[in-house]
C-alpha cells in the first residue's frame, strides 16, 4: 500500500471510531460524559456529516440534495475505474435496496464520483447501469466534488499508476452514508464489512 493509502486508511479508522463512539453513546438515548460538577451530562447532538451540494447527474442535469423528492439518501463516493472495491460496494448497495422490499421506494441510492477528470456524465451513465436502475450517478467540477466529499468526510487522493487508464488511480475511504429526507445523517456503513441484509435492517430501523 502506498504512503497515501496508509494515510487514508488511518483517516478512515479515526472517522469510523468517532462516528462509532457517537452511535454507541446514543444506543441508550444519548452520549454520557462527566461535567465539571461530576454529574453525568447527556449529549444528543449528531455528527456533522452531510450538507448541501450541487452536482451533475448521468443525464447532464444539475441536481442538489433537494432534487430527490424527499427520499432517504444512500450515498457512496467512488470512481468508475475502480478495479474492485467500488463495484463490490455498489453491488452490495443494490442488494440492500432489494432487501428493503417495499421500503426501497423511500430510498434513493446515489454514486458520487471522486474522479471528475475521467468520470463524465456519459461514463457514469454506462457504469451505473451495471448495478441498479434506481442508482443515480453524480459528477461535477473538481471543486464541487471536493466540497461534497468534505461535507461527508469522504477522503480521497489521486495516485500515480502507470498500469491504470490515464496513468493514475484513486484511493478513497469506503463509506456508505444513510441520510434522512431533510439531509440529516442517520447512520453509515463500511462497505467492506456490512452485508446487504445488515444494511437493510439498519436502514429500516431509522425510517419513519
Amino acid at each position: 500500500m502506498s504512503r497515501m493509502g496508509w494515510i487514508l486508511t488511518l483517516g478512515a479508522l479515526i472517522v469510523i471510531a468517532g462516528i462509532g463512539y457517537w452511535l454507541t453513546g446514543h444506543l441508550s438515548g444519548g452520549q454520557v460524559s462527566t461535567g465539571g460538577n461530576g454529574q453525568p451530562v447527556v449529549s444528543t447532538g449528531t455528527p456533522q456529516i452531510g450538507g448541501p451540494f450541487t452536482l451533475v447527474n448521468q443525464d447532464g442535469q444539475t441536481v442538489t440534495q433537494e432534487s430527490f423528492g424527499g427520499k432517504y439518501l444512500l450515498i457512496y463516493f467512488g470512481f468508475t475505474y475502480c478495479p474492485d472495491v467500488c463495484p463490490t460496494d455498489l453491488a452490495k448497495m443494490a442488494a440492500a435496496m432489494d432487501a428493503l422490499g417495499d421500503d426501497a421506494k423511500k430510498v434513493q441510492p446515489i454514486f458520487i464520483t471522486i474522479d471528475p477528470e475521467r468520470d463524465t456524465p456519459e461514463q457514469i451513465k454506462l457504469y451505473i447501469q451495471q448495478f441498479d436502475p434506481r442508482l443515480v450517478g453524480l459528477t461535477g467540477t473538481p471543486e464541487q466534488i471536493a466540497a461534497a466529499a468534505k461535507a461527508y468526510r469522504a477522503q480521497y487522493d489521486k495516485v500515480k499508476d502507470p498500469s491504470a487508464e490515464g496513468g493514475y488511480t484513486m484511493e478513497h475511504t469506503p463509506y456508505i452514508y444513510f441520510m434522512s429526507p431533510d439531509n440529516k445523517f442517520l447512520t453509515f456503513f463500511v462497505g467492506t464489512r456490512a452485508t446487504p441484509e445488515e444494511m437493510a435492517k439498519a436502514m429500516k430501523a431509522k425510517m419513519d
